[in-house]
């Protein structure tokens, strides 16, 4: 059976940058367990403007820097940005970009209300990542997905990116934890996504009703190789979805020890 040697973390929240949560804990301590088992990791987020950039000594790295993205027929510059963590020995890689990151906060305002244009960030901070990693000529084992930000990556991995030498043989992992957003994403969302490769066919789960978070999700789970369930009060009916597609799933239990079970799992989609 092969070793998934080569993990990539894309996560939408990660302690120390951003406060501690469950995402942001899994999404600190399993890179690092996973590279003290002495496989390779790579772990990117949004750099969200909350971030201190002095105090977390990021940096841009210009030669990834420069590219522009076009969603919905406009420009938009990706920036990318380095810290590491030094207990860790590990580097953070960060999606920045100023129309959609240079925001006093994450993915709400001061009043809680959810961006409107929390869908096209979603698509440009899964992009970078896609586009940062190929410049970076690093082919990934498995991609690991944390949060519903990074919820169109199987999509992305399995429809625009297939053909890709860097994605091709590529595993996906798509974790779902509590974190559900209110506000639907906005009716065209479908048609922002589209790339060479992605059909209104591999759309079905967002094609009918408000895009929201379990439809959202529910696209996630249709693309990916493998799901991990990281919260008891995850929606029953993505517990359904997951069981119809019939793709392999973890149950999530012990937050003190998932190093074993997380490399096992991944390991196990190669057989």
């Amino acid at each position: 059976m092969k070793e998934a040697s080569k993990i990539l973390f894309i996560s939408q929240e990660i302690t120390p940058y951003l406060p501690e949560s469950t995402i942001a804990n899994i999404s600190r301590q399993m890179p690092q367990s996973i590279q003290e088992k002495g496989r390779e990791m790579r772990a990117f987020m949004p750099r969200f403007g909350c971030i201190n950039e002095r105090r977390n000594q990021l940096h841009e790295v210009i030669r990834l820097s420069g590219m522009n993205l076009i969603i919905d027929d406009t420009d938009h510059p990706l920036i990318i940005k380095v810290a590491s963590i030094q207990a860790a020995r590990m580097q953070v890689y960060f999606i920045d970009n100023e129309d959609f990151f240079q925001r006093k906060f994450t993915t709400a305002d001061e009043s809680g209300k959810e961006y409107d244009d929390n869908d096209v960030r979603t698509i440009f901070f899964v992009r970078g990542v896609m586009e940062t990693v190929k410049k970076l000529r690093w082919a990934p084992d498995v991609i690991h997905c944390h949060g519903w930000m990074t919820s169109l990556t199987p999509l992305y991995v399995k429809k625009a990116f297939n053909e890709d030498p860097f994605f091709k043989d590529s595993k996906v992992v798509y974790s779902i934890y509590d974190d559900a957003f209110t506000q639907p994403f906005n009716p065209h969302f479908s048609e922002h996504l589209l790339l060479d490769g992605i059909e209104a066919s591999d759309l079905t789960s967002i094609s009918k009703g408000d895009i929201d978070y379990n439809a959202v999700t529910k696209l996630a789970i249709d693309h990916a190789d493998g799901v991990i369930v990281t919260h008891k009060n995850v929606n029953p009916e993505l517990h359904k979805h997951i069981e119809q597609k019939g793709i392999a799933c973890l149950t999530y239990t012990d937050e003190e020890n998932y190093a074993v079970p997380y490399a096992d799992f991944y390991d196990s989609l190669f057989k």
